[in-house]
């Protein structure tokens, strides 16, 4: 890259819960999706992993926040200087002129086209001069290595931290999907609703999502897969007296029934609305598992049993998205479904 070259190419996966940045091929960039800001004056504290860290440890003059919510920006500005900081962490040489930068972001398949827009904006503001958005489910196939310009059909299953991603694609081009705001944030509500009800236990959002980390499940028996049971410690809810709780992970698979029921009924919506020739496919192929949400344990088994149809979890759940978004900036003109 000499002095006169000025544009960089950079593919996104714009996380709830992390965001990967792409760059020449590799992964540059894996942080949380957190900002910190000064309270006065919204400048910018700390990004990613060192905001990560103050996150729920911060006093009335910095605000770490989490600028997406289900899957989309809730915070707009916030989301811009996180995008700022995120980017300038990637190695950019040695230059004298800031390049321009050509830019791919995955994006929910059930964004609004105003939520699109706030992405694009976000990007544009962040450096991006050409912005291309592509569906987080067809970039989760494209990661995975589905040809998915063939006329055959596969399904994906998507759970990140704000939303689930559930697409049947055949020809380029997503046949019926189900985009829905229940994923990993859903599921770490839970299990902080329920240590506080059933164990009289407060824990922040960070212990809970330990808990579902180490223990969390889809089903009560899980043999030699099973973990073993994790140590709470938190203050009591009504004394604020320090408790110790030993929680199993057959106790947290039934505070998470009611969030995988949801996930489970949305798959068979989908496949519901799936033509018969490409339901064949997906019998054949299985179904893809991707995301955070992939690492459930038990939950490939527990689909597969309820649905009939193996359930698959890609080689590297977490990073599926940000390798197909990677592959898209290498073919943004090969690909038609790119908006």
């Amino acid at each position: 890259m000499g002095l006169f070259s000025f544009t960089k190419e950079i593919a996104m996966d714009l996380g709830t819960a992390n965001t990967i940045i792409i760059n020449d091929g590799k992964i540059v960039v894996d942080e949380p999706s957190v900002v910190a800001l000064d309270r006065r004056t919204d400048r910018m504290l700390a990004v990613g992993a060192p905001a990560e860290l103050m996150y729920e440890k911060t006093n009335s003059g910095i605000r770490a926040i989490r600028p997406l919510r289900d899957g989309v920006i809730a915070d707009f500005n916030a989301c811009e200087q996180m995008m700022r900081g995120l980017i300038k962490k990637v190695n950019t040489g040695s230059r004298l002129f800031t390049p321009s930068m050509k830019m791919v972001i995955g994006v929910p398949s059930g964004s609004t086209e105003v939520e699109k827009r706030a992405v694009r904006d976000s990007a544009e503001h962040a450096g991006g001069r050409e912005v291309y958005l592509i569906y987080e489910p067809m970039a989760a196939a494209i990661g995975i290595g589905l040809d998915v310009l063939a006329p055959e059909g596969n399904m994906i299953v998507d759970i990140g931290g704000g939303s689930t991603e559930i697409a049947v694609i055949s020809l380029g081009g997503i046949v019926a999907d189900k985009s829905m705001r229940v994923a990993g944030d859903e599921l770490t509500a839970d299990i902080q609703e329920y240590m506080a009800r059933q164990h009289n236990v407060k824990v922040s959002e960070r212990m809970a999502e330990r808990i579902k980390k180490n223990v969390g499940a889809a089903l009560t028996e899980l043999g030699d897969e099973a973990p073993e049971d994790f140590i709470v410690h938190g203050p009591n809810k009504i004394t604020a007296l320090p408790m110790e709780v030993k929680v199993c992970y057959q106790e947290i698979a039934r505070c998470l029934e009611k969030t995988v029921s949801k996930i489970e009924t949305a798959v068979l919506q989908a496949l519901e609305e799936t033509p018969p020739e490409l339901y064949a496919d997906i019998v054949k192929n299985g179904i893809y598992l991707a995301g955070g949400g992939a690492l459930l344990k038990g939950l490939a088994r527990r689909l597969s049993e309820k649905i009939g149809i193996d359930f698959h979890v890609a080689d590297d759940p977490l990073r599926c998205v940000a390798k197909g978004t990677g592959v898209a900036l290498k073919h943004v003109h090969d690909f038609p479904f790119l908006m």
